[in-house]
């Protein structure tokens, strides 16, 4: 057997860390003297400090791998607990990159001059178009993904064509911003006639004249562009007479790339 000390430096773990797993259950010694209070240890304990480390380096706490190596002998069990660890990963990697995606956003601009920072705004009328249509209150304006979802699957058997130009775009009928519990409308423009479904509309839009600006890039631009549009509006003697909306040139359904995304932020308008 070995006492603390050299089962310390043998497993490079310190004396402090092996009494706090002593005291949680993770590591107990094999043996303690009770008129000395020493610790011991036996060498093939040295393979439990080996799956510790492991599933530290994994990212597990302390707790879940006392439970983890009362299941080591378990394989679903073990499977179980990697997957779902994966999965925690997978979700911290995407939050971590799209974190990065803003920074990196941020620093782009600050190296640019101001004028560059700014986004041309135009002033263009959308044609009257006859369009498919899915309308619902979702989580949240990045769960608009599922509105998309349902038109498609809803259609598919009807084989639609498309308008030529083709808008796709979605409608935002809160006329505020909110966080949650989000009244989103998509369209997609299509030629002929085709019958409704149990979630999608078939109708025609009427022409509208909108103030819009085109930006290329990830969603977390479209604040700044939403506000860039609006006080285009109002330094220029316009005002809203609609509903805002977004239409997507190049969408998620083109590429996985929110770099090479192109969106064009839209405000219904009318002189004063």
């Amino acid at each position: 057997m070995l006492r603390i000390g050299d089962f310390s430096k043998l497993s490079r773990i310190s004396i402090r860390m092996l009494r706090h797993y002593d005291e949680v259950g993770v590591l107990v010694p094999l043996n303690i003297d009770h008129f000395t209070g020493y610790r011991y240890y036996s060498e093939q304990q040295l393979a439990i400090v080996g799956r510790i480390i492991a599933l530290r380096d994994m990212g597990f706490n302390i707790a879940i791998i006392k439970q983890i190596l009362d299941n080591y002998d378990n394989p679903q069990a073990m499977a179980e607990f990697l997957n779902v660890k994966r999965l925690e990963i997978q979700t911290e990697v995407e939050e971590k990159k799209h974190r990065l995606r803003l920074l990196e956003t941020a620093i782009n601009r600050l190296r640019k001059d101001e004028t560059s920072m700014n986004y041309n705004v135009t002033l263009k009328t959308l044609p009257e178009r006859y369009v498919a249509s899915v309308r619902k209150t979702i989580p949240c304006y990045e769960q608009e993904g599922m509105l998309w979802g349902i038109l498609m699957q809803e259609t598919a058997h009807l084989k639609m064509q498309d308008s030529d130009p083709c808008y796709t775009l979605a409608i935002f009928h809160d006329g505020e911003h909110k966080e949650n519990n989000v009244d989103v409308e998509v369209q997609k423009s299509v030629k002929g006639s085709y019958p409704n479904s149990e979630n999608v509309i078939f109708k025609t839009e009427p022409a509208v004249d909108i103030a819009s600006a085109i930006f290329k890039g990830g969603y977390e631009q479209c604040g700044e562009v939403n506000e860039a549009v609006a006080n285009w509006v109002q330094d220029n003697g316009y005002t809203f007479t609609g509903l805002a909306f977004n239409i997507y040139h190049v969408s998620p359904h083109e590429t996985q790339n929110p770099d090479e995304y192109v969106t064009e932020v839209c405000y219904p308008v009318k002189k004063k």
